[in-house]
């Protein structure tokens, strides 16, 4: 072959030029002691290492009295090492499986070139014009070898590679390293470009229907002999180590079918060549058997690459989808038939032939399919979690946390879907004891999970669940439900009727006591309680769902209420009331507080007055939920009563906490600045640390445009918040005698209450200028500690003082989970604020999530410029948020961003750019960003870069960009403004979906 001279050339150019020091008496012993080495049971130093060793020592180049470095001479020293470099590999039968796993392909290519020489192949000869049939069997099994290796080799490097963590930095260990990784790159260059032959010879040595014969240590002993003593047997048909025909095929066709397949990446048609290698290869195993085969395949990898050819080459034709359940998901899955991989996966529950590792891939895929935007996959993706759970559940596997996180929501689509999938995959009349067992814990750990009775009732009055639980079971079931709320009476099937239920007084009361958990009506509630007050009057009604909860400063006087009916009442009333409001349904909160208003309003003007307010919150929620959405204004009847609640001075009234926050919150999300800085009572201020804090932040959102005399105000708002959030340090002694140190909160100092730190004020804020005002607070807050290295940036943080004369004080940590909740309530306000999203990016940032910071700079870049079709305002990609990209980019590996990030800013920072160009191991599409360079210097030097490395294909990449006329120096600078600013949009675009 023409490449094997030059591969040898390469391979002992690389080798330290030190002279030859062995004595010849030192090579007969060495000689010697390898064969009593080889005829060890185990030998130590392992056998193939020798290889490495003699090779070494044969390929050092020597040095002339003019001290220059020659090849290494053709003398019988270097022949003697060779020879038992091959003695060792002939121990070893020549095993590729073996050799390739211990050698290097430098050092392998070496190995199998002197095999060639010896086994009298001519130098220079192409190995596809020879006819194997002609050769010595020695000689055609050399050639077989050497191109076998040479297609595997080339198979090999097309895998991902993981690569190994550098040890201490040794400069002649980098250099080795170096030389090697050249060396084995330039072989691998010569053994692509030889890859047709080499196939051409594989393919022709299919044909051979004869056994051939390699060189054990006696053949190569006898080669080495003087020819005069050399009798010829060498040359005949018996000579050497016999490796039948049928071997031969079947490791040449196993070879051929993984090139083949490894070539159907870029053309599909080859893949029926594969196909067709891979399946005579699993023909000749079971027929001779895998223990009769000189030479070792991998079955199970040989399965894999049979199951992937049928996939990848079946046929449109009916008949052949229905072949097997992979040809026909992967065909649903081409075609958009989604529903259809349900009804797969269903089937397949009664048969368990689909492995575990290729359902989660399916359902991995459609879920990505889902969040590219197919909001309909959305479905199908719980319906085949479901047909994977209930696989999961008959195989004994833990149960996927995809199925939890779906069912935190149930409904009675989902129960019903998941019942028919538990019916559908279990025969109760062929199944084992164990499977029903199993799906029997299933639903009864279903059952117990759910909080929602109907649901309940809807599985365990299912057939499958009664015919899998005895009756025992479901008795102990229903006890464990009783346990969890002790006041319902459960029964196994659900009552289509109360009137239908015979007159048993304790049924009556269970029956009615669910009606009134589950009715909204106020007045179907009131004629309930009736009813059952009239039954018995020895239980409080109020306490038979640990669903109803209120506020404690209300249950004292609710409670206090002297009539059993009444107070019952009033409790689930307000209770309810609540329970609605909180699940954002007004239309029955406002019945229910109406009706609750009408009770109370005839014997306490207390719990009147308690009422009122609640409706006052409520009709709050009601207009921020509905018209407040479209930006329209609240009525002035609203407003008023909102002023009225804050300066309300009715003594003895329980009052909660959110209302006067929610009251606070309204009139600055609809800008009634006026009010809250020149009409509110100065008395309400002093009294209502809500109305001050309030007060506080409009003066400063109504002055923050103004001159810099404005910032008095927010200073204002600066020591209040610092004060609020200042800890003092105090010891206290434990139990057990210890003294420890403990942070408390200052109440005297701050004007709020210790857990204004939860935000619960913040929260019901929409107005932007309001949220951008407090962010910036907190941000800038966040930024003075001492030991802070990266700075948050935000709108108008210059407006706050810049230093805390206590800086020890301060709660550093509740202020920067402060900052994260409040960017993070903002982006669900406006999730296209670009300044929030600049904050989000930075936090991850300093947190040191990079590829959350990138795709939040990426999010506000977008979101300002109609994805990038604008150019981005250059107050949202400032340098700092530009060198923040390339710091993002550079420590995910992604090197060639790194290159391009470097043009966005004022000054192109050329440093950074060639030293991110100059790393090899990038994580990026490298060569195929050259296209967004618009920088001629960076271009010019990617091109010395890869011609210095002898990348010819990415140099020619380089130069054709660099070639576009658009980026000649000489066009004008709109023409070149241009050129940038068009290759910034396209990079911009491509990095978006990669991170998006």
């Amino acid at each position: 072959m023409s490449a094997e001279a030059a591969d040898r050339e390469a391979a002992t150019s690389s080798r330290p030029c030190t002279p030859p020091q062995t004595s010849w008496f030192e090579f007969v012993l060495e000689e010697a002691l390898l064969e009593q080495h080889l005829q060890k049971p185990s030998p130590d130093p392992p056998p193939v290492q020798l290889i490495v060793q003699f090779l070494e020592q044969a390929s050092k180049p020597s040095v002339n009295e003019q001290n220059q470095v020659q090849p290494p001479p053709d003398n019988k020293r270097n022949r003697i090492l060779k020879l038992l470099a091959l003695k060792v590999a002939a121990h070893l039968k020549w095993d590729l499986d073996v050799l390739e796993k211990s050698l290097s392909v430098p050092v392998l290519n070496m190995l199998l070139n002197e095999l060639l020489c010896i086994s009298k192949v001519p130098p220079g000869t192409k190995h596809v014009d020879v006819d194997l049939s002609s050769l010595p069997p020695t000689t055609a099994m050399a050639i077989l070898l050497y191109n076998r290796w040479a297609i595997r080799t080339i198979v090999q490097s097309s895998f991902p590679v993981k690569q190994a963590k550098p040890g201490p930095p040794q400069l002649n260990v980098m250099n080795h390293i170096q030389q090697e990784k050249e060396l084995t790159e330039n072989i691998l260059k010569v053994l692509k470009e030889q890859a047709a032959d080499s196939i051409l010879v594989l393919e022709g040595a299919l044909k051979l229907n004869k056994d051939l014969y390699v060189h054990t240590i006696r053949t190569l002993d006898l080669l080495a002999m003087e020819p005069g003593m050399v009798n010829g047997e060498t040359e005949s048909s018996t000579a050497g180590l016999k490796i039948s025909a049928e071997e031969i095929q079947c490791q040449v066709c196993y070879d051929l079918g993984a090139i083949y397949f490894q070539q159907g990446s870029t053309n599909a048609a080859v893949h029926e060549k594969a196909k067709e290698k891979f399946f005579k290869t699993k023909e000749l195993i079971a027929k001779n058997g895998s223990s009769s085969l000189h030479f070792t395949i991998d079955e199970e990898r040989l399965a894999g690459y049979c199951q992937a050819c049928e996939v990848l080459t079946a046929s449109s034709d009916d008949a052949s989808q229905q072949a097997t359940p992979y040809s026909q998901i992967h065909s649903c899955m081409k075609s958009g038939k989604y529903q259809d991989i349900v009804k797969i996966f269903l089937e397949d529950n009664l048969t368990l032939s689909l492995p575990e590792q290729f359902r989660q891939s399916v359902l991995r895929e459609l879920f990505q399919k889902a969040q590219q935007g197919n909001d309909a996959l959305d479905e199908v993706c719980f319906k085949v979690c479901v047909c994977n759970t209930v696989c999961d559940v008959l195989q004994d596997r833990i149960i996927d946390i995809q199925f939890c996180q779906l069912f935190l929501k149930p409904s009675k689509e989902k129960i019903d879907f998941l019942l028919e999938v538990c019916s559908g995959s279990i025969n109760l009349e062929s199944a084992s004891e164990e499977l029903k067992r199993r799906m029997a814990a299933f639903l009864k750990n279903l059952c117990l999970g759910m909080e929602d009775l109907q649901f309940v009732f809807m599985i365990s009055s299912h057939d499958l669940f009664i015919k899998l639980l005895k009756d025992d079971e479901r008795k102990l079931l229903i006890d464990q439900m009783r346990k969890r709320s002790p006041r319902i009476n459960l029964c196994t099937k659900p009552v289509t009727s109360f009137y239908d239920i015979p007159a048993s007084a304790s049924v009556n009361i269970g029956q009615l006591e669910h009606q009134l958990i589950l009715s909204v009506d106020p007045w179907r509630i009131r004629q309930i309680l009736i009813e059952l007050h009239g039954m018995t009057s020895e239980r409080q009604f109020w306490t038979i769902s640990n669903k109803w909860e209120v506020p404690n400063v209300y249950g004292s006087v609710i409670l206090g209420i002297k009539d059993s009916l009444t107070r019952d009442l009033v409790y689930i009333l307000m209770a309810k009331g609540l329970h609605c409001c909180a699940i954002k349904d007004f239309v029955h909160a406002k019945q229910l507080f109406a009706a609750c208003l009408e009770l109370v309003t005839e014997f306490s003007p207390k719990l009147r007055q308690v009422m009122l307010n609640e409706m006052l919150l409520l009709d709050i929620y009601t207009h921020e939920a509905g018209a407040g959405v479209s930006g329209e204004r609240p009525p002035s009847d609203l407003i008023s009563r909102v002023r009225g609640y804050l300066e309300m001075r009715v003594p003895d009234i329980p009052l909660r906490q959110v209302i006067a926050e929610e009251c606070v919150a309204f009139l600055l999300n609809w800008c009634e600045n006026e009010y809250l800085t020149m009409q509110v009572p100065l008395p309400l201020v002093q009294t209502n640390p809500y109305v001050k804090l309030g007060q506080l932040l409009a003066a400063t959102c109504k002055e923050l445009p103004g001159p810099k005399e404005s910032r008095r105000t927010a200073k204002d708002l600066w020591e209040v918040v610092v004060q609020i959030c200042s800890v003092s340090n105090q010891h206290k002694r434990g139990n057990d005698g210890r003294v420890s140190l403990i942070k408390h909160r200052e109440s005297t100092l701050g004007i709020m209450y210790r857990y204004f730190m939860g935000i619960l004020f913040f929260f019901p804020l929409q107005e932007p200028l309001v949220l951008t005002t407090i962010l910036s607070l907190f941000v800038k807050l966040h930024n003075v500690r001492e030991d802070i290295v990266n700075d948050i940036a935000a709108e108008h943080i210059s407006i706050w003082p810049s230093s805390i004369p206590n800086l020890q004080s301060v709660d550093f940590e509740a202020v920067a989970i402060t900052v994260k909740e409040l960017v993070s309530y903002a982006l669900t306000i406006n999730a296209n604020n670009h300044f929030w999203l600049i904050i989000q990016a930075d936090i991850y940032f300093a947190t040191n999530q990079y590829s959350a910071a990138l795709h939040y700079y990426l999010q506000a870049g977008a979101v300002c410029s109609d994805f990038f079709n604008k150019m981005v305002p250059p107050d949202v990609y400032t340098d700092q948020v530009i060198k923040r990209m390339i710091k993002c980019c550079s420590l995910l590996n992604c090197h060639t961003q790194v290159a391009i990030l470097c043009q966005f800013l004022r000054e192109v920072d050329y440093k950074t750019a060639f030293k991110a160009l100059q790393e090899q191991n990038s994580h990026d599409a490298m060569d195929s960003y050259y296209e967004y360079i618009w920088d001629v210097t960076i271009l010019e030097y990617l091109t010395y870069l890869h011609h210095k490395r002898g990348e010819t294909d990415k140099r020619q990449i380089a130069i054709k960009a660099i070639g576009q006329t658009e980026l000649n120096a000489s066009n004008p600078e709109e023409v070149l403004q241009l050129a940038a600013q068009r290759r910034k949009k396209k990079f911009l675009q491509a990095m978006a979906k990669l991170y998006f």
